[in-house]
């Protein structure tokens, strides 16, 4: 019996060697072109410049034009948000830190955080109150839980809050705060008679400040601040109604995380692409470096990873919308992927050479600012040593 003829395979991608792109659906890509163009032409013409003056001037349009594509708050149903799939929030996220990490943490900490604690957490008055703004752009939101001394563990906060009647009083400080000093409202965790609760703070209340945080060598291009709560009183409602302990702070950096999956992958892409291209023009010894075979190694190395990690985000973003993503493997993805987009740009680095440091390329802004991604949302060692308890049921947190 002869073999039914098939038809031509499609030519090799350089851009996309798994063919990844079958696995998403028009609409899945519609969405990430329109993020992609977005990028092209409002952060790709100016960040290197904003990075080096270590400014995110015009946050506020940003934020708006970000509301206008439906990026704030995508994934979240209803009050204004768009109600997309974790798989397009994902791929907007790819493609917001492929221009750059500190744009992509705007949106992550206006969703994934502030606005998913209010939309999970949040009573619905809180909820008519503040979502719509924020899916628009027009409040930017911030996260309050890392404190100058309690990092990794949130359970040793020393901000308080205490009861005065009726109302809230809270004291204390919160560190490395992502569009703080821009922010129209914080969500603020802190210890109370009753365990860690949720406070939803407008920023314009009395004793609340948000001093930015200066002489950064990462995330330049992104207003990060310390939050100062002196005597900052609230009504009772401020108060998020729906969780008590540290569920509801953990639960909010698990979404955030899973964003940090797939952005991760974009600073990256957008590495491996500079040094791809940089291979194929610049000529020693007579010929381009990419005819080399210790560059054609590294390329095939870094291809392998990046694509490989796309792949997993993609495999994640399908089980969060199948309301089967468990927070281990939100912790094998970031573990991963960042751990992978790190030494992606550091290998392309070497294939620039010396202009691998310049501005003029996008690698060394991308490695610096994924350090910080690094640290962000569970240390390394942290999501180890969550893997490491899910794998062997055995706890080695304390």
């Amino acid at each position: 019996m002869s073999a039914t003829p098939s038809s031509p395979l499609p030519p090799f991608d350089a851009g996309d060697p798994l063919g990844l792109d079958d696995l998403l659906t028009d609409e899945d890509r519609a969405v990430r072109d329109t993020v992609r163009r977005w990028a092209a032409d409002r952060v790709l013409p100016h960040i290197a410049g904003w990075y080096e003056r270590g400014e995110l001037p015009g946050i506020r349009d940003l934020a708006r034009e970000l509301g206008s594509l439906g990026a704030l708050g995508m994934s979240l149903t209803g009050y204004g948000c768009a109600g997309a799939s974790a798989v397009q929030y994902g791929l907007a996220c790819l493609e917001l830190e492929a221009a750059d990490s500190g744009i992509r943490s705007l949106v992550s900490v206006q969703g994934s955080l502030a606005m998913y604690a209010i939309h999970r957490f949040g009573s619905e008055e809180q909820k008519r109150q503040w979502l719509p703004r924020m899916a628009s752009g027009e409040v930017i939101g911030c996260f309050g839980l890392t404190e100058p001394d309690h990092g990794s563990d949130p359970a040793g906060m020393r901000t308080h809050a205490r009861r005065d009647g009726s109302d809230w009083i809270l004291n204390g400080r919160k560190m490395w705060i992502t569009n703080g000093s821009v922010a129209g409202v914080a969500v603020v965790w802190a210890a109370t008679d009753d365990g860690v609760r949720g406070f939803v703070v407008p920023t314009d209340t009395p004793g609340f400040a948000a001093p930015e945080i200066h002489h950064k060598w990462s995330l330049r291009a992104s207003v990060t601040s310390e939050l100062v709560l002196d005597d900052v009183r609230l009504p009772a409602d401020a108060a998020l109604p729906e969780v008590r302990g540290l569920r509801g702070p953990l639960s909010c950096l698990s979404h955030a995380r899973y964003g940090i999956v797939w952005g991760s992958m974009g600073a990256a892409r957008a590495s491996f692409e500079a040094a791809l291209e940089y291979s194929r023009t610049r000529e020693q010894f007579g010929k381009p470096i990419g005819g080399f075979q210790l560059t054609q190694a590294k390329l095939a190395d870094m291809a392998v990873e990046l694509h490989k990690g796309i792949l997993l985000a993609h495999h994640l973003g399908q089980r969060m919308d199948a309301g089967r993503l468990r927070p281990e493997q939100v912790s094998f993805g970031k573990l991963n992927n960042v751990r992978e987009a790190i030494e992606i740009c550091r290998t392309a680095r070497t294939i620039l050479g010396a202009n691998g440091i310049s501005l003029e390329y996008p690698v060394m802004r991308h490695a610096t600012n994924l350090e910080s991604v690094l640290t962000y949302e569970g240390t390394v060692e942290m999501h180890q040593l969550v893997l490491g308890k899910a794998l062997t049921g055995l706890d080695a947190f304390r």
